[in-house]
């Protein structure tokens, strides 16, 4: 049966990335997810890049720092969908450094304005969440951070899904997933944790998050949605000293 992995959080720690990729033994059919932030704040952000294309299927979800990316290029949409976003152009615009800055203007490291279309193939035209069968026994969902309870994703705007951690209009602004009670099971990052985040309702996992910090010295995590079989790779060292 072919498998479908969703990985956390990668922050640039391509290392790290392709020892998971290795252990995962990836087979034709398999799928690769990522839920988001590929390459700020770790040392490698273009390798991570190309081993990302190279895999046979990959797809991702778009972060809050792939966001800011693709807004100071002028291709980022206002769809949760990803629909209405513009595709990379022919020739590449007088981009300048701003472009490679993520979310609140996060650096990101080893690479210059001629690496700019490199990074920026693999993240034009991504949506924001991505849906497993709905006739499954537990439907999946993946985004980057949250979902609102009650609010259908596909009418969420980019930016809640992509930033969401707490729910600021609830007594003790609660992490969203607190309150989130199902049905389906979302798979999440952008709130790094030393282990998975695990929420559970009415018996069942509903909500995992798999930014398990590698960028800042913790592990790089994924998920095979089939069993909920968990692989992890100890991060090298811890790239950011926060």
């Amino acid at each position: 049966m072919s498998a479908t992995w969703v990985v956390g959080d990668i922050h640039g720690c391509a290392e790290e990335l392709a020892e998971l990729i290795g252990k995962l033994a990836l087979q034709p059919g398999d799928r690769f997810i990522s839920v988001g932030d590929l390459y700020h704040r770790g040392p490698d952000p273009l390798g991570v890049a190309q081993q990302l294309t190279a895999l046979t299927d990959f797809s991702m979800v778009l972060g809050n720092h792939e966001r800011a990316m693709l807004r100071r290029a002028g291709l980022v949409g206002q769809r949760a969908d990803g629909s209405d976003s513009l595709p990379l152009p022919e020739v590449d615009p007088a981009w300048d450094e701003s472009v490679l800055l993520g979310d609140g203007r996060t650096a990101i490291q080893g690479v210059d304005l001629s690496h700019v279309r490199a990074l920026l193939a693999p993240l034009a035209g991504q949506p924001y969440f991505l849906r497993g069968p709905q006739d499954a026994e537990q439907p999946w969902l993946i985004v980057h951070a949250g979902v609102a309870p009650g609010l259908p994703v596909e009418d969420s705007p980019p930016d809640l899904l992509c930033s969401l951690r707490r729910l600021r209009d609830l007594p003790g602004e609660p992490y969203w997933y607190e309150a989130y009670r199902g049905p389906q099971l979302v798979l999440f990052g952008h709130t790094p944790s030393r282990f998975p985040r695990a929420c559970h309702a009415l018996g069942r996992l509903v909500a995992l998050g798999l930014d398990t910090g590698c960028v800042y010295g913790g592990s790089l995590t994924a998920y095979r949605i089939e069993d909920g079989e968990l692989a992890v790779v100890d991060a090298k060292r811890d790239y950011v000293g926060r």
